[in-house]
């Protein structure tokens, strides 16, 4: 009955309707909404308080953001998301399989370093953005596309655009 876990790709009708079951929990029971990248502010913020206080009641930036002093229930979100797929990866049987996707190795080459290094360097780059954006992708995409916000479309909008704006830049046929 449950032989979808063990599967390496999960229906995304499936996905999609337990993932519209947790956000229904999320907005009706604690009255939240889905997202995490608040956390990051917050961790920044325990940082910046523990080893410079003084600098740390300077910056603007906590209070304007109402960023919390403690870290919320979105961490619980956080490392679930990372548990999750390392259990999904690991009943799916593709954990760390070390291969590179054929594009990615016909494209850019066989390093592991590089493709390790550039998706660092992308995931540094959407977390500045979604801070600048004043949410992440689960938060405007996800939880604010589905209460109409207008600001969460316009995030989703353009991250659809720059993401095949990217795609269709790193992975061009060359003639």
């Amino acid at each position: 009955m449950l032989a979808w876990l063990r599967q390496p790709r999960w229906s995304p009708y499936l996905v999609g309707a337990l993932l519209g079951a947790l956000l229904w929990f999320i907005f009706s029971i604690p009255q939240k909404t889905l997202g995490v990248s608040t956390n990051f502010s917050q961790a920044v913020r325990l940082a910046e308080e523990a080893i410079a206080p003084s600098h740390a009641a300077q910056l603007t930036y906590f209070a304007d953001y109402k960023i919390p002093r403690l870290l919320g229930w979105e961490t619980g979100i956080l490392i679930g998301t990372v548990l999750g797929a390392w259990a999904a990866a690991l009943l799916g049987a593709s954990f760390l399989t070390g291969r590179l996707p054929e594009l990615w190795v016909e494209r850019f080459g066989p390093s592991r370093l590089q493709a390790y290094s550039l998706a660092i360097l992308g995931g540094l780059f959407v977390g500045y953005g979604a801070r600048l954006a004043g949410g992440c992708t689960s938060g405007h995409g996800i939880s604010g596309t589905l209460q109409l916000a207008a600001s969460s479309w316009a995030f989703f909008i353009a991250v659809f655009a720059a993401g095949l704006a990217t795609a269709a830049l790193l992975f061009r046929k060359e003639a």
